[in-house]
């Protein structure tokens, strides 16, 4: 498991802080490690930055373990990194077992972290920040949205033309809802998505199905594949619209068999691929471009 416990020292009568001080953490971080019962007296965790402690300290850290994941173009500020469908853009939680932060913190240590995410099953371009200045300024640039980004997307039925979807955006209405799952809302945020049919496959799904480039002009939660549903083209493999909340939970929780989740969604996977993106960052241009062949991806997908 990447979270680990392990020893940092021991303690005689000192407060917690001068502690963490003293092991090399700056202030700032270790209240945040106190903040997030990170540190433990023995079994006890911490609770303040002047609790007195004596004995064993331990702190709860994430181990990275790396799979062998390397950047597709870096430079000294950031690395932009090919992510697989399937795997998180961050840890979720303490029992999370691998996310593409373990190789970012391999290569680029503790000091660097994704500046933006992709869903778990969504593949693609993902930039990771090398340090916090570098950081701050990627963030920024996503805040201000200068960044340009392409995705392609295979959807059920036959596209024949370009077309807008320009509904804002919000969580879902009911209390029974996935938490993360959002809806079309007038009063939600707004929401532009431009699409364009590429190609269709006869033989795929129910009606057939088209592979469509997709441009968000904005950058809410779920905004492609809800746009697409809303449109009445469902991306192939999608778990969580279109779906009983039973039966996304179960693809979610990966409790249901292969068989099933392309029976249910239609795919292995969500066919969703961030394909392109495009800035500027101090003042050069970037235009970076995937490397997956996510063609052939989504169509194996879609295969048992």
């Amino acid at each position: 498991m990447p979270y680990i416990k392990k020893f940092l020292c021991r303690a005689d009568g000192k407060r917690a802080f001068e502690i963490l001080i003293n092991c090399g953490f700056c202030m700032k971080d270790s209240q945040r490690l106190i903040d997030k019962k990170r540190i433990f007296c023995g079994p006890v965790s911490v609770d303040t930055k002047n609790e007195i402690l004596n004995g064993e300290i331990f702190m709860i850290d994430y181990e990275c373990m790396s799979r062998g994941i390397y950047p597709i173009f870096e430079n000294d500020d950031f690395a932009v990194f090919d992510k697989p469908s399937g795997i998180l853009s961050h840890p979720n939680g303490r029992h999370c077992e691998y996310s593409l932060c373990d190789e970012i913190w391999t290569l680029f240590g503790k000091n660097a972290n994704v500046a933006h995410r992709l869903d778990r099953e969504t593949s693609g371009l993902l930039i990771a920040s090398k340090n916090p200045k570098s950081a701050d300024e990627l963030k920024n640039m996503f805040e201000k949205k200068t960044v340009q980004k392409i995705y392609f997307a295979l959807v059920s039925g036959r596209v024949n033309e370009n077309f807008i979807c320009n509904k804002p955006i919000g969580k879902a209405y009911s209390d029974d809802e996935i938490g993360i799952k959002m809806r079309i809302r007038d009063d939600g945020k707004p929401a532009i998505t431009e699409f364009y049919p590429l190609k269709f496959y006869e033989n795929i799904g129910e009606s057939g199905a088209t592979i469509i480039k997709a441009i968000p002009k904005t950058g809410r939660q779920h905004q492609i594949r809800l746009h697409l549903f809303h449109m009445k083209h469902k991306i192939f493999g999608d778990p969580l619209y279109g779906l009983e909340t039973y039966t996304a939970e179960a693809i979610m929780d990966k409790k249901l068999s292969i068989f099933d989740r392309v029976k249910f969604s239609g795919a292995t996977r969500l066919c969703l691929h961030a394909a392109e993106i495009s800035f500027e960052f101090k003042g050069e241009n970037f235009h970076i471009k995937s490397k997956i062949d996510f063609e052939k991806e989504f169509l194996n997908a879609t295969k048992i």
